[in-house]
């Protein structure tokens, strides 16, 4: 069902308005947008990588020769996803350096198949060394992708655009996108993830400076993130207090590892119907309890629901059953910051949260979000936003 680009802002900042944050899910097929829907989604994206996730490939295969990126799109999109959709828009992940198509004319076909709108998606963003200055040089470049989305906006279409840097994120505003997505790579976790990615500090620093540039240029653009390190809600929660992103948009956490993880333990389970307790704590010790277990998110999850106590890293790695150095090591390759410095930085945004929505005094805020003196919270507050509580306080009530 086609939306028009007014109706799908309007209900977007009605969205951020009542809840804070909105979610886009990338699907590769209508029951993985069935449910996102269901779920909460406030927009589905139709990308030819969620199709090869489908099939279980690596999202890769969407910049790989491997089909007709746009015909795949059109065909699983239009057949599957927009008439099983009708609550929430749907867009067009469109290959705007396809050399076979002539762009308005292809864009005026996704919205006549009921597309809402179109995301630049692939992108030679992607791709960078000798194959990425090739391409460029042979044409095949970005500002093919900035006119599409110029187009569309034209058209009245609802636009995403994912940039990589901040002169891609001028381009984009510049033309008019309606949502700047800060693209960090390739989603990181499950068994096809990437191996390779940005620490949670550094996406949130690039992400922040992206978001700075497209503020210049449209003031109400809507500000979202996608990929690279950023896989769970932990590590959203993370963005949302380190960069002014409103939304975050995924394809493989939604759709990819949710179904390696649940598939297994399901056919897990059947497999295993019939076989004794003890014969499945056997089989657990023989292959190695530990052999996929994600340590550090163990660290944040734990974090996330005991950042008001006590928390002592040391017992945290003898949980893990890890040397605290190791486990330490770990945490600051993944996350870019040793614990102490994202658990501080966790407490100091979690009190900033409760300070503007509760009215509390500031020696019982400080208690509610670890720190049992006073003194040491208003010192690791300054050290973190450069400013005292009581300063904070007082300049977000002026604003």
């Amino acid at each position: 069902m086609y939306f028009d680009r007014e109706t799908i802002r309007n209900r977007l900042h009605a969205q951020l308005k009542s809840n804070g944050h909105i979610i886009g899910v990338a699907a590769g097929a209508g029951i993985s947008a069935k449910y996102a829907v269901k779920g909460g989604a406030d927009f589905i994206l139709a990308l030819n990588s969620g199709r090869f996730r489908q099939m279980g490939l690596s999202s890769l295969g969407g910049l790989l020769p491997f089909g007709n990126c746009n015909e795949l799109v059109m065909e699983f999109g239009s057949k599957e996803i927009v008439p099983l959709v009708r609550e929430v828009p749907v867009i067009f992940g469109l290959c705007a350096t396809d050399p076979t198509i002539q762009l308005e004319a292809y864009i005026q076909e996704i919205r006549n198949k009921g597309f809402s709108g179109i995301n630049n998606y692939p992108t030679v963003g992607l791709i960078g060394g000798q194959f990425g200055e090739a391409l460029e040089e042979a044409g095949i470049s970005f500002e093919s992708e900035v006119e599409a989305i110029r187009i569309a906006s034209g058209m009245g279409m609802f636009t995403i655009a994912f940039v990589f840097n901040r002169e891609q994120a001028h381009q984009m505003a510049a033309a008019g996108a309606d949502v700047i997505c800060a693209h960090l790579g390739f989603t990181k976790g499950g068994v096809l993830g990437a191996a390779k990615v940005l620490s949670l500090k550094a996406a949130a620093d690039l992400a922040a400076q992206i978001f700075q540039v497209s503020d210049k240029i449209n003031p109400n653009v809507i500000k979202m993130i996608y990929g690279g390190p950023v896989n769970t809600p932990a590590d959203v929660k993370y963005m949302y207090d380190n960069t002014s992103a409103v939304g975050y948009l995924g394809g493989s956490s939604f759709e990819r590892i949710p179904s390696e993880a649940a598939i297994t333990k399901t056919a897990i389970d059947f497999k295993e119907v019939g076989v004794t307790e003890q014969d499945k704590l056997l089989h657990k010790m023989l292959e190695g309890v530990t052999k996929h277990y994600d340590y550090v998110q163990f660290v944040k999850e734990y974090v996330e629901a005991n950042y008001m106590h006590d928390i002592s890293f040391a017992e945290l790695a003898q949980v893990a059953h890890l040397s605290r150095t190791h486990l330490s090591y770990l945490f600051k390759q993944e996350v870019g910051c040793t614990f102490p410095e994202y658990l501080t930085r966790f407490r100091i945004n979690k009190s900033i949260e409760l300070m503007k929505q509760r009215h509390l005094d500031l020696s019982e805020l400080s208690g509610l979000v670890g720190y049992n003196d006073y003194a040491h919270f208003s010192k690791m507050f300054k050290k973190t936003t450069g400013l005292s509580p009581r300063e904070y306080q007082r300049q977000y009530k002026n604003t």
